[in-house]
């Protein structure tokens, strides 16, 4: 969680001296729930995510360098620039985004769940290690105000797909509060509606996190069809950087952040004697000496040339046509 915090205040830090260009979303407060829930995919499972999903692809394992050379629009970015803040990827940790559409997300985490699906099925297919892959599927509160979820549920439920949906509900899709967008605020219960379980979760612990997130993949793995995990969190920052933040008080704010999840989490291990201040020192020179050379890769990266502009944009005209 440390570590997501720190890469996101920095990524602020660059973002107003206008290394970092376009939007920029961040993570800051809803840190639980990457670090909690992550840890229960295996390397075999697919992670799709929103356009606030800094956080998730570093706990996925994507290494910090090409993520914030992407913020930079770098070549050497993790998407080689083209996809910024919001489009983080790395195929080759089965991370299929970052993507900038609220809900836009869901009916692909319902098409790599069917594939998951249907590969189990073939006679040909080499199940072994590859049985029980599950497909997560991160997603706002701002989301469930769109078709695509309901669609998603309905044919998840339907076929039966080894897919677990995520709602991190921070309260705001954007700038509306969740009841004046919503005739039933109780997100988990649109699940019942699909016949899919839920569970309502804090999202501002993440051992109650990383728990009922276990229990859910577990429940998807053994062939049970999907399920629904709404973690009630809450971020800090505005919606964005362009954000004025006109639609909250900052009394609501403050008393967010007196469930800070990193600094509650902190005070738990040390009441239990497993962290001292210099344990949370030395993470903190690390974390401090790995965005140094984030920045410095990002810095270092080349530009995408120009001659490259339309490259995996336009098909050239065969001549034969």
């Amino acid at each position: 969680m440390l570590r997501i915090r720190r890469f996101e205040e920095k990524a602020a830090e660059l973002y107003s001296l206008g290394k970092i260009r376009g939007f920029l979303h961040l993570y800051i407060g809803e840190e639980a729930v990457a670090a909690g829930a992550l840890p229960a995919f295996t390397a075999e499972d697919a992670v799709v995510a929103t356009y606030r999903e800094h956080g998730h692809a570093l706990v996925r394992g994507t290494p910090m360098g090409p993520l914030m050379a992407e913020l930079y629009g770098k070549a050497n970015g993790c998407a080689r620039g083209r996809g910024g803040s919001m489009h983080f990827f790395d195929a080759s940790r089965k991370f299929y985004g970052g993507l900038a559409i609220v809900g836009g997300g869901l009916p692909i985490a319902v098409g790599l769940a069917l594939a998951q699906k249907f590969s189990l099925l073939s006679p040909a297919f080499d199940k072994g290690e590859h049985q029980g892959r599950v497909t997560a599927c991160f997603f706002g509160d701002g989301a469930v105000a769109e078709g695509e979820f309901h669609e998603s549920l309905n044919l998840a439920a339907l076929w039966k797909l080894p897919v677990l949906f995520l709602c991190e509900n921070n309260l705001y899709a954007m700038g509306t509060a969740l009841a004046r967008h919503q005739s039933q605020p109780n997100i988990a219960l649109k699940a019942h509606a699909y016949a899919i379980p839920s569970v309502v979760v804090d999202g501002m612990d993440v051992l109650a996190v990383e728990e009922a997130t276990q229990q859910a993949v577990s429940s998807v793995r053994q062939g049970n069809g999907p399920y629904l995990l709404e973690y009630r969190t809450y971020r800090f920052r505005a919606h964005s950087m362009y954000d004025p933040e006109l639609y909250r008080t900052k009394e609501e704010v403050a008393a967010w952040k007196r469930r800070d999840p990193i600094a509650t989490f902190e005070k738990r291990l040390s009441e239990l004697g497993w962290l001292t201040d210099d344990d949370v020192q030395q993470m903190e020179d690390a974390i401090a000496a790995e965005i140094d050379d984030a920045v410095a890769f990002a810095e270092a990266g080349p530009w995408e040339p120009v001659e490259d502009l339309e490259k995996d944009v336009y098909t050239p005209t065969s001549s034969a046509n």
